[in-house]
């Protein structure tokens, strides 16, 4: 029954979208990846389904997950920055801990930048993980970096599951 449903959805979904042109199509997805918890995994992932072209909704989910996700960090470090100078800048200028900087602090001693940004996904948006990680003092460069490469990652990887998704299930 349930099985019934999604099949009639999805193909109501895809015929739906090849109606559209492509810059609309690609619109669509990019709004997708700008959304916090659906991102370029989920954007390229339903895009894929949708019956967008795989290039096309990796590229547009990419990108609106990059748009929003670094828009936010540098409000995180404009932020920052404002906050320490405001303190006078010094080395003794960082806030007290609270619990959840604390759990954030632990996390990027742990993992490190990289491993924040690759893993951050399964447990929270890239959109909440990269600006936590400046807050709490990462350097925003490699936040940057490694955030940016894990958005293209996770894009990519989707895509792969979206693709083996069709050819299995849709024959």
């Amino acid at each position: 029954m349930i099985f019934d449903f999604l099949g009639d959805f999805l193909t109501n979904l895809a015929q739906f979208t090849q109606g559209l042109d492509a810059w609309l199509q690609g619109f669509f997805v990019v709004l997708l990846g700008a959304i916090p918890f659906v991102e370029s995994y989920g954007g390229t992932f339903v895009g894929i389904v949708a019956g967008v072209s795989p290039i096309l909704a990796v590229v547009a989910a990419i990108i609106g997950n990059v748009i929003c996700t670094f828009a936010l960090m540098l409000a995180a470090l404009k932020t920052r920055t404002a906050v320490l100078s405001r303190r006078g800048g010094g080395a003794n200028t960082e806030p007290e801990m609270s619990k959840r900087r604390a759990k954030v602090a632990k996390a990027l001693d742990q993992y490190g930048v990289p491993g924040v940004c690759f893993l951050g996904p399964l447990l929270v948006a890239s959109q909440i993980t990269a600006p936590t990680l400046i807050a709490v003092g990462a350097r925003p460069g490699k936040v940057f970096l490694f955030q940016g490469l894990a958005i293209v990652a996770w894009g990519v990887l989707f895509a792969l599951l979206g693709n083996l998704l069709l050819t299995n299930v849709a024959g």
